[in-house]
């Protein structure tokens, strides 16, 4: 092992308050809760299901480039989510820039059963994932200490994410706006430098948005890979399913979640389906693992073959899949308070 020195920048932070203003400056009456947001997301969801779809879909990409392993990566992101706790909990705060000087980050301790209990995933699984980044040399030991490494793989920094993510907010705040719930008027930049100002803070809340979520999918389709590919698909037909609505004004006769995915999956979105070669070539998931992953959901009747001999969404999805992401967007109204309330008082 390499000579690793301590990163101390992040601890001169560490008296600095979160936000210069004062309590007594803020007006607790535009500050929003989770029932206002999700009501929201639920009923405005023309304007905002392709987005979402696109948004979700990049970040599963990214997430599987990075070790060609959905789950090593959410290992990762789930001892740094738990090290951004602590530096929320001493108040400190760091800039996008300062995380990312360093090619290494420290981490907390964990242990096998920690991580088992927050991915819910079996405990063999973890240990063997664990056991392959050390060996990759992406987790390093010293003494009692742990570090990512993180100029071992090909690890981008969330530059463009933050650029979707951002451009997500920005959408969902037009209609706040919009419905005179929301008085302040925000640009895209504007919330991309927020972001990024107080990264350590907003990215542990997208981590605790994403890792429930997409933990979730692991228990529905029993694979992250099989849920990538299924997802490919989904966000094939919200790509074409956006231009013809663009075209048309339909989605406004569709306005609230349930019309608009019924309409998705099995009205004038199901008219475009998507080949394996195709699924391969998006996800980069090889093109043998995509047939047989296919072979699956059409077993279980999450997909279809249409007319071409491409892959749809089947009907299932509007009583299987449908009300169970009801449930788990709660996470995303939450991020999304989160971040709202903190453009509004910022």
């Amino acid at each position: 092992m390499g000579h690793i020195l301590i990163d101390t920048c992040s601890f001169w932070v560490i008296n600095q308050p979160f936000c210069n203003m004062s309590l007594t400056k803020i007006d607790f009456t535009k500050v929003l809760n989770d029932d206002q947001i999700y009501d929201q997301l639920m009923s405005n969801y023309d304007q905002l299901g392709s987005d979402w779809i696109a948004h979700q879909w990049n970040w599963m990409n990214n997430i599987y480039k990075a070790f060609k392993d959905h789950y090593k990566y959410l290992i990762i992101i789930s001892l740094i989510e738990k090290t951004l706790q602590f530096y929320d909990q001493m108040n400190i705060k760091l800039h996008f820039d300062e995380f990312y000087a360093k090619p290494y980050f420290q981490i907390e301790k964990f242990n096998i059963t920690e991580l088992c209990e927050k991915l819910s995933l079996p405990k063999e699984t973890v240990r063997r994932k664990v056991l392959e980044l050390e060996k990759m040399g992406v987790l390093k030991r010293k003494k009692k200490q742990i570090f990512i490494d993180r100029s071992v793989f090909s690890h981008v920094k969330p530059s463009r994410q933050i650029g979707f993510t951002s451009k997500y907010i920005h959408l969902f705040c037009e209609i706040l706006n919009n419905q005179k719930i929301l008085s302040k008027k925000l640009e895209i930049k504007t919330i991309e430098n927020l972001v990024k100002k107080n990264f350590s803070i907003c990215w542990r809340w997208f981590y605790r948005l994403q890792i429930p979520l997409v933990i979730g999918y692991h228990k529905m389709f029993e694979d992250l890979s099989t849920y990538h590919i299924w997802g490919t698909v989904a966000m094939n037909q919200a790509f074409n399913y956006k231009q013809k609505t663009r075209n048309t004004n339909v989605y406004t006769l569709t306005p609230d979640y349930k019309s608009f995915n019924e309409n998705l999956i099995t009205g004038s979105g199901a008219s475009a389906g998507v080949s394996a070669m195709s699924i391969s070539d998006m996800t980069e998931i090889p093109r043998a693992t995509v047939i047989r992953k296919c072979k699956y959901l059409i077993k279980n009747d999450f997909l279809k073959l249409n007319d071409k001999k491409q892959y749809i969404l089947s009907g299932l999805n509007v009583t299987k899949v449908l009300p169970y992401q009801k449930e788990i967007f709660k996470y995303k109204a939450k991020f999304l308070r989160k971040m709202i309330n903190l453009l509004i008082i910022t």
